[in-house]
């Protein structure tokens, strides 16, 4: 059995219980070493093989998979975050599958859940925003024309940006040209949740400038819109003592809720 883990944002706490739980008991252990805290290999049991994919390419990820399973030993794929978003697992489970090796994924917190939470930010403010856009800039990889920045921003929602650092002066620009007003607020969020987290808050239009300010060229998030900025928004109608819901009735209300 393969297991994709997702390692959570850095802190090694923000593991789940079931990937703690994989990884005290892996047999071989393959991690994003880019980007995974190396202190979550301590968890791992004596001797566990343990491999770097940062120095290695799919072909031969997907080789130690398959030798691990001929010789019946479970391997623990450790990815950052959650393996979901930005995490390159389709195309190892669809070898796998070509394999016919089992695999399972447990998934993690993201670090733009971290990001968040470093922040203090609720993504979902109601009457400032309901959606949240996550996407990256398109540099070496390319993105759909569909799912260009300018076509996401005309929506002006929430947008979290990944793997975007490197490109800011390029993203600021698309962010604007699609319909973000330059002074709409914005945060760089370097390494969430690691000891050396460092947060900064900009507009759109000072995003480049705020990073070489910082010293921050890569491994941080980028979160843009108006939930940022601090103004007035709606009370949830969920615990509003005047909303009627599935397990009470709202003060003033009739049976019928109105």
């Amino acid at each position: 059995m393969v297991h994709f883990v997702g390692a959570g944002p850095g802190d090694p706490d923000l593991i789940t219980v079931k990937g703690r739980r994989l990884l005290e008991g892996a047999q071989t252990v393959i991690y994003a070493g880019s980007l995974v805290n190396p202190a979550l290999l301590s968890l791992c049991p004596e001797g566990c093989r343990i491999y770097d994919s940062a120095r290695m390419t799919l072909e031969e990820v997907v080789r130690v998979m398959e030798e691990c399973h001929e010789a019946g030993r479970d391997v623990v794929r450790l990815h950052t975050g959650d393996p979901s978003l930005y995490g390159a697992i389709r195309e190892q489970m669809d070898r796998l599958e070509e394999l016919s090796i089992p695999y399972e994924v447990c998934p993690g917190v993201s670090s733009f859940s971290g990001a968040a939470a470093a922040l203090g930010l609720e993504y979902t403010l109601p009457g400032i925003s309901q959606s949240v856009v996550i996407t990256r800039m398109e540099g070496r990889t390319p993105v759909p024309e569909r799912e260009k920045i300018q076509s996401f921003a005309a929506h002006q929602s929430t947008m979290v940006l990944f793997l975007s650092t490197g490109l800011l002066e390029e993203l600021a620009k698309a962010l604007v040209e699609g319909g973000y007003p330059p002074d709409t607020p914005a945060a760089i969020v370097y390494k969430a949740t690691w000891p050396d987290e460092k947060k900064v808050l900009c507009q759109v239009s000072e995003l480049a400038e705020a990073a070489r300010r910082e010293g921050i060229r890569k491994t941080a998030l980028i979160i843009v819109g108006r939930v940022l900025s601090g103004e007035a928004y709606q009370r949830s109608c969920l615990y509003d003592p005047a909303f009627t819901t599935e397990f009470r009735k709202g003060k003033g209300q009739k049976e019928d809720g109105r």
